[in-house]
């Protein structure tokens, strides 16, 4: 199945120059919408990335310059340029993510070649590693809001952790209720939080105004220069200013490229270099104030309100952060990355809203116990970046690669272009990697692990099939037995999943050996999940009659989709395949993996490891969606 084109890529509201007067309202009420999902992230790092910026510096002129003109700069290479202008061309249908790209390069097909292992391997990893930016942002996020209570009365700083322990737990036990219901309020919240701290840093600014001489590069220059070995720590917190600019590309399924790039130029970003810029008038002007110049923009009378606003607009950004994760895990599982679990479908009318129960409480725990560890928005700071600009650094280097397979591109123009994001990207992560014993290596060992999770599996599943095949008959030859010898048939129909190759399904032969029946009606169930967000009804199924009642059916789904098993059957009713649900069997083989040296494969302890997973697994009677009173389970012994 071929994958469509950027060019000819549906999207939700255009990404054309022109639109028709209804097309623009929807287009900016899409933008609306977007603020929060989308923009939650990048739009609270104000309330810490100057800060940190500038807390190993004096706050000097030519140091308050040099820094805000590393984060103007910052914003325009990474989030505007590399994001909006180049990487969210690179849509599969629509969809973004790092997994979305991977499976635009679509590197799991057989004439792949030697970078296949290399291209997966790079893609998982990358994105394993959102995992540690999912427990890390709604830590840092609310504890910095909630860190603005010490500005308004020293008294209350022994209340910063409780209070933000208690949010967070509210934040985690609300998503099994899905976000379906308040989605609509997280816009316009996020707009009032980006005119609010729009507003503040204008106030600074029309008094300083001697501060929007940062917008020259000459002074990120020159600080860097006079700076020294220091620019390189100071790089690390900028970067801090850039971070959910992956969110960017990863939501762009949900909203379309026009949406996004409004509300970025309309809004987002005039608010931030306004608030950015304010702060750094407020320090210019009362420098003793450069701990918390985010909050003392705000006369004292409004600092609850603004403790408030800000608390809200952190908790819309955990909550884009916490969805994304659920929804990277189902495109993981729908790819064969990770094993089946239980995955919660909260909105009817919206595929993209998914609940995770596993996910959620590990996201929880950890996020719990980083404000437990590491105490501070400060401290986690150093923590915070390191997993973001990796994923940053690979997202370039997928990106090159569809410059050249996809887009057709040049190797003279592509190279250049790849060359000057990747020195922007390794700068980035070249600085955060100094924070690696500070907390940096907190989010790498999450991701390591994840990955690590996600390749045995993958493998695992691999050398399984492997030796499941070994044992199978051709299915011409089955059949051809099958007429020689006819068995005892019963009415009703039965379907045996089946990998999609042409041979006998392990459990068939193991039905008809042990029970000496089969039912009239004999179904081979084939479930490909294809390297597309989302396959649409017409293409769904196909259905091949095998004569002597057999029937081979292979039912498409995309990463996006939840694969259901009895609504595909009764779509196949469309094709001439007349099948009675009520009297249906569904037969599904359970494996025991036997971990065991003699058989080439994984390491021992990968191979127990696998096995592990395997036990624990979400039954393939839930993840498909089959009756449960209508499943009858088989077990089978597998040496790998």
């Amino acid at each position: 199945m071929t994958v469509d084109s950027p060019s000819s890529a549906p999207t939700s509201a255009s990404s054309h120059a022109g639109f028709a007067p209804a097309e623009r309202r929807k287009v900016a009420g899409l933008a609306l919408i977007a603020l929060g999902i989308v923009y939650g992230d990048i739009g609270t790092s104000p309330l810490y990335a100057f800060r940190q910026a500038l807390s190993s510096l004096e706050p000097s002129s030519q140091n308050v310059l040099g820094v805000l003109s590393l984060i103007f700069w910052s914003l325009i290479i990474v989030v505007t340029l590399k994001y909006l202008t180049l990487v969210m061309r690179a849509d599969n249908r629509g969809e973004g993510g790092i997994l979305a790209l991977l499976a635009l390069l679509n590197p799991w097909r057989p004439d792949a070649g030697k970078r296949k292992g290399r291209l997966i391997a790079i893609g998982i990893f990358g994105a394993a590693l959102l995992y540690g930016d999912g427990m890390i942002t709604p830590a840092i996020s609310v504890l910095s809001a909630v860190e603005g209570l010490e500005t308004a009365a020293h008294d209350l700083a022994p209340f910063v952790i409780p209070v933000t322990i208690i949010i967070l737990i509210l934040l985690f036990s609300f998503q099994s209720h899905g976000t379906a219901r308040v989605g609509a309020l997280f816009g316009p919240i996020t707009l009032i939080w980006f005119v609010s701290i729009g507003a503040l840093g204008a106030a600074q600014i029309f008094q300083h105004p001697e501060v929007l001489r940062a917008l020259n590069p000459w002074y990120a220059i020159e600080f860097c220069a006079h700076a020294g070995g220091a620019s390189v720590i100071v790089l690390g917190a900028v970067f801090l200013a850039v971070t959910g600019g992956e969110a960017l590309y990863a939501d762009m399924g949900h909203f379309g490229v026009a949406p996004i790039r409004l509300a970025w130029f309309a809004c987002v970003f005039p608010s931030l270099l306004l608030n950015y810029f304010g702060q750094g008038a407020l320090v210019l002007a009362r420098p003793d104030e450069a701990l918390h110049p985010f909050y003392h923009l705000a006369p004292l009378w409004a600092r609850y309100p603004l403790i408030a606003l800000a608390t809200a607009a952190t908790v819309i950004a955990s909550q884009a952060v916490i969805s994304g994760a659920f929804s990277l895990t189902r495109q993981a599982v729908q790819l064969g990355q990770c094993p089946r679990m239980r995955i919660v479908q909260t909105s009817s009318e919206e595929t993209g809203q998914v609940y995770i129960p596993f996910v959620n409480i590990g996201l929880a725990v950890a996020a719990i116990g980083l404000v437990l560890s590491f105490k501070t928005s400060g401290n986690l700071a150093a923590a915070y970046g390191v997993a973001v600009s990796t994923t940053m650094v690979i997202t370039t280097i997928l990106t090159f690669f569809v410059m050249r397979e996809r887009w057709r591109w040049r190797l003279a123009f592509a190279v250049p272009v790849t060359g000057a994001l990747l020195a922007a990207d390794l700068t980035f992560f070249s600085a955060n990697s100094l924070k690696f014993f500070e907390g940096g290596w907190f989010p790498l060992l999450i991701g390591g692990v994840v990955f690590l999770l996600m390749r045995t599996w993958s493998r695992g599943r691999a050398l399984l099939s492997a030796q499941l095949e070994k044992d199978k008959r051709a299915l011409k030859d089955f059949l051809a037995e099958l007429k020689a010898n006819p068995p005892v048939r019963v009415p009703g129909a039965a379907v045996f999943l089946s990998a999609p190759t042409p041979r006998v399904p392990p459990i068939l032969p193991h039905h008809l050996a042990h029970n000496q029946v089969l039912h009239q009606q004999v179904i081979i169930l084939t479930i490909v999940t294809e390297d597309v967000p989302r396959v649409g009804a017409a293409d769904r199924l196909t259905v091949e009659d095998l004569g002597q009642g057999f029937s081979r059916m292979i039912v498409h789904y995309g990463f996006m989709q939840e694969p259901n098993v009895p609504v595909a059957l009764r779509l196949a009713e469309k094709l001439g395949l007349e099948i009675d649900l009520e009297r249906t069997t569904y037969y599904v083989g359970r494996e025991t993996i036997i971990p065991t040296e003699e058989v080439p494969g994984m390491m021992l302890w990968r191979e127990k490891l696998f096995a592990f997973l395997s036990r624990n697994a979400m039954r393939a009677t839930s993840f498909y969606n089959l009756p449960p009173d209508r499943v009858v389970e088989l077990g089978i012994q597998v040496q790998i």
